[in-house]
């Protein structure tokens, strides 16, 4: 029987997945993590502040003579601040792990052998750490926002402080992405997920004491850059209208270089093999 040599045919069917490959892996951690009691347990703790300031809320809305709970704008500015600590904890707990482990276990070769490049494997990694940290700033407050619309029954309040929606946003958005881009960066550093954590934890915790003792001492603003973390409160205290202790843009420049300074190590780090020199 006659074997007749077709050729090759490109393939005319529907291609499919070509954008979904990033969600599949956020999806994994987020299940992951999720399954973790001690985990969950953070998360509630992380939450409990936003029913302090519900119930903060409520009658500073509905009673007249507890005009002390009113809200302003400084309620929502203190609560973002607040919830810094939690984002701390969050990240180390969430993120240490997120590519050291991966690193450990090897498991780099076994990701990048498949259909997923190094964009789609970092992008997807972020969005593990950036959903629990939104979970814990930007959904919390603007559900505060939405219980102050409910208990006064009108739109007055976010009408009277349009900045105020803006601002959340953005100062969320900005502590998520710095939160998330550096505790990646570190964690591709090392094998080791307490090494990382070790890491994160200096950056922010020692950076920031050193540079408030050297502020103090020379009563210079701009060892403020010293801390990231800092850095950031100079940005939040610009978008809710405190005059902040230096330049807003000078505070932006030192964020966006910090991010890809990060964006440069996870591009070098996150690779198939190892070329050791």
């Amino acid at each position: 029987m006659p074997i007749h040599d077709q050729g090759y045919r490109r393939y005319a069917g529907e291609r499919r997945g070509g954008d979904r490959r990033w969600p599949v892996i956020a999806r994994a951690g987020i299940i992951e993590r999720l399954r973790e009691r001690r985990f969950l347990a953070l998360l509630l703790v992380a939450w409990l502040l936003f029913a302090v300031r519900a119930v903060q809320l409520y009658v500073g809305t509905t009673i007249v003579r507890a005009s002390f709970f009113a809200p302003s704008e400084e309620t929502f500015h203190s609560f973002l601040n607040q919830q810094r600590l939690f984002v701390f904890f969050i990240t180390i707990y969430a993120g240490a792990g997120l590519i050291a482990s991966d690193r450990q276990a090897n498991a780099l070769q076994l990701y990048l052998s498949k259909p997923i490049t190094r964009h789609d494997y970092i992008a997807g990694k972020l969005a593990t750490l950036a959903a629990f940290l939104i979970a814990v700033t930007w959904v919390p407050a603007m559900m505060l926002l939405a219980l102050q619309v409910l208990f006064s029954g009108s739109l007055d309040f976010v009408s009277s402080h349009p900045r105020l929606v803006p601002a959340i946003t953005i100062t969320s958005v900005l502590q998520v992405a710095l939160a998330s881009m550096t505790m990646l960066a570190l964690s591709s550093l090392s094998r080791s997920r307490r090494f990382a954590a070790m890491l994160y934890a200096l950056v922010t915790i020692f950076a920031g004491a050193v540079g408030g003792v050297l502020q103090t001492a020379t009563g210079a603003a701009g060892w403020v850059l010293l801390s990231p973390q800092n850095t950031l409160r100079v940005v939040t205290d610009a978008l809710f209208g405190i005059e902040p202790e230096i330049p807003v843009t000078i505070a932006l420049f030192a964020i966006v270089a910090l991010m890809t300074v990060c964006i440069a190590v996870l591009e070098r780090r996150v690779r198939a093999v190892d070329v050791v020199a």
